[in-house]
């Protein structure tokens, strides 16, 4: 006799402030992960959306609000700028390796110091090592570590200058979060280089897509997503491939040269570790 399917249970937070838009408030829907067929439903939620933290899947679910769209990137389709060539070739040489989610005090330590330069104000430089833990280890799906160091001498490891926490699915790699060395004085790009690897590793295993999480329109920090080409946004009618035309303007409007009213956001950065040129898209 076959089990009865058990669907999941959804839940809603209360509004707090967005963390992307000033003045706005964000509210999300989610539900628990858990049990033998928790990679088949996150990767079905993942089509629709949601996101994973930890055993949580969640998505946005405001109520005056539509700006943060879930985006993927073509992997065998995928074309790069001269920008991202030029990313890749300077570091090209980093020793590239998928170790199990287990965190590591090097990996640490390496985060400590990547959110006090890119998110000096952000609600996770509060993380200590075992919330790092908690959020690399409590995981019930398939889930990596890849990490990025540099070439050693003598047969030892090199340094860990990038690192990422990735979620292998059936359609492709899903990036939950990636830190690199934000001082690191010949690696510039490291950021986009770890996109740039996961896209490639992508396409050679017949993977189709590489997960990015959410494009926020109008929120500086999260503009580097459209750099990525071609690109796939979740609509209400499904995904779609967005327009050459309109992803080309929206690039154009990332590097554009800043405006003097953009001060408040000199030299910052977003996660690919390129500058951040504008206030607005």
């Amino acid at each position: 006799m076959t089990a009865p399917i058990r669907f999941p249970r959804f839940f809603v937070t209360s509004p707090a402030p967005c963390p992307y838009l000033p003045g706005r408030s964000e509210r999300k829907v989610f539900t628990e992960l858990k049990g033998l067929h928790a990679d088949q439903l996150n990767e079905a939620l993942g089509r629709i959306g949601f996101r994973r933290s930890q055993t949580v899947a969640y998505r946005p679910s405001c109520l005056d609000c539509q700006a943060c769209v879930s985006v993927r990137v073509v992997a065998g389709q995928f074309q790069p700028s001269s920008t991202q060539r030029r990313d890749q070739k300077r570091n090209d040489d980093l020793i590239v390796t998928e170790c199990r989610p287990w965190a590591t005090d090097e990996q640490f330590d390496l985060l400590a110091k990547y959110l006090g330069a890119r998110h000096p104000d952000g609600g996770m430089l509060a993380m200590d090592e075992l919330d790092y833990a908690d959020m690399i280890e409590h995981t019930p799906v398939s889930s990596v570590v890849t990490e990025y160091r540099e070439p050693g001498l003598g047969g030892r490891p090199g340094r860990l200058i990038g690192a990422c926490l990735t979620d292998r699915q059936s359609d492709g790699l899903s990036m939950i979060y990636s830190f690199y060395d934000p001082d690191h004085q010949t690696r510039a790009g490291l950021g986009n280089f770890i996109i740039l690897d996961h896209i490639r590793r992508a396409a050679a295993e017949g993977l189709p897509y590489v997960y990015l999480g959410y494009w926020v329109e109008g929120s500086p920090r999260m503009q580097y997503k459209v750099r990525y080409r071609p690109l796939e946004r979740l609509t209400r009618e499904g995904w779609q491939l967005m327009d050459a035309e309109e992803q080309q303007r929206l690039i154009a409007a990332a590097t554009a040269p800043r405006q003097p009213q953009d001060v408040p956001l000199v030299g910052a950065r977003g996660k690919d570790g390129q500058p951040v040129k504008f206030p607005e898209s």
